[in-house]
Formats: C-alpha cells, sequence, structure tokens
C-alpha cells in the first residue's frame, strides 16, 4: 500500500496553485491582486508566502521543480532495467512539462531570477541523464557512449527549448520537444 502523502499547507497550496497558473499563461502579465484573486485569498496571505510578486514567481518556479523531481524520481526508482530507468527518466520529464505554456517561457526569458531557477533544474537533469547513461553502459543495456557528451548535448538542447529555439524552428511543444529528445537519446543509446 503507498504511503499517503500530508495534506499540503496553505502556503504549499499557494504554490501549486501559482505554478499551474504560471506555467499555463506566464506570470508577467499578473498583478498581486490578480495572483490574489486566482488563489482567492487576500493580498496579506500572498505576502505571508513571499515578500514580493518576483519572489513569489521565484518561490512557485522552486516549488514546481521540487515537485516534479519527486514525482520523476518516484517513477524511476520503481523501474528496475537500466536502460528503462532511463526512458521513464525522459518520459516524466516531458510528461512534467506538458504545461509548459510559449508565454511562460517567454516570461522566463525576461526575468533573470526566474530563469536561473529554470537553468538549476536543466543542469540537474542534464547531470541526471548522465548518470542513467552511465548505469546503462555499465550495464551492458545501452552501447558504450561518452556519457558526459550525452549529458552535456541533453542540456544543450534543453536550454534551446526554454529558449524556444526548437520550438520556433519545428513547430514542436517545448513536451514534445523533450519526447523528441528522450527518443533521440534511446535510439542512439540502443544495444540492440
Amino acid at each position: 500500500m503507498a504511503p499517503v502523502a500530508a495534506p499540503l499547507t496553505r502556503r504549499e497550496e499557494i504554490l501549486h496553485q501559482l505554478s499551474d497558473l504560471f506555467l499555463a499563461e506566464g506570470f508577467a502579465r499578473f498583478s498581486i491582486g490578480d495572483l490574489a484573486e486566482a488563489c482567492r485569498c487576500s493580498r496579506s496571505t500572498l505576502y505571508s508566502v513571499a515578500a514580493s510578486k518576483e519572489q513569489l514567481v521565484v518561490a512557485s518556479i522552486r516549488s514546481f521543480f521540487k515537485g516534479a523531481a519527486e514525482r520523476i524520481e518516484a517513477k524511476v526508482a520503481a523501474v528496475a532495467d537500466p536502460r528503462g530507468r532511463l526512458e521513464t527518466y525522459l518520459a516524466a520529464v516531458a510528461e512534467e512539462l506538458q504545461p509548459v505554456s510559449a508565454e511562460f517561457f517567454a516570461d522566463l526569458a525576461r526575468f533573470a531570477p526566474a530563469n536561473d531557477v529554470y537553468r538549476e533544474n536543466t543542469l540537474f537533469a542534464a547531470q541526471r541523464v548522465q548518470a542513467l547513461v552511465t548505469e546503462g553502459v555499465s550495464a551492458g543495456v545501452l552501447r558504450p557512449a561518452h556519457a558526459s557528451f550525452v549529458g552535456a548535448a541533453a542540456a544543450e538542447v534543453m536550454g534551446a527549448i526554454q529558449r524556444g529555439d526548437i520550438q520556433a524552428g519545428t513547430g514542436l511543444s517545448a513536451a514534445e520537444a523533450y519526447r523528441e529528445l528522450a527518443e533521440l537519446i534511446l535510439h542512439s543509446l540502443d544495444s540492440r
């Protein structure tokens, strides 16, 4: 039986609501009043979460990535096969980024503190891909490859997705681009 998750605190609820809103619609156009209305709370409640709109944006994005990382790692932990672990990781990243809109990425590009959070998570994801590739190569289920290069290449593509370069050049959404990246990595490393 799976453990029951603890109920969210009001702070966590607000950050979750804000991250859902920001991922779908971006964050630049919203005032504190708009955010209070969206969260069905007072401005003072929002200010108890963070001291400014900018800090709310950063806190909600951090909260999103923390939750996404936990969900992704739970899925990876449930898979024993090293190739399957890499496949699961890449698919779960694409799934987590499904709700991310072009508006969010545009706002992210214009707001350095939030962009820094995204970059930190992209770097972590690239390191995780590298570790999973190393694991798969060591187990003999992936062809021998330079895992650091695969991780660095993944980071470059992830950065291009974040900047909107891939979407502009291909018409793919961010989630679709992540799925294509997953296929590219998996098929290029396939030992079969």
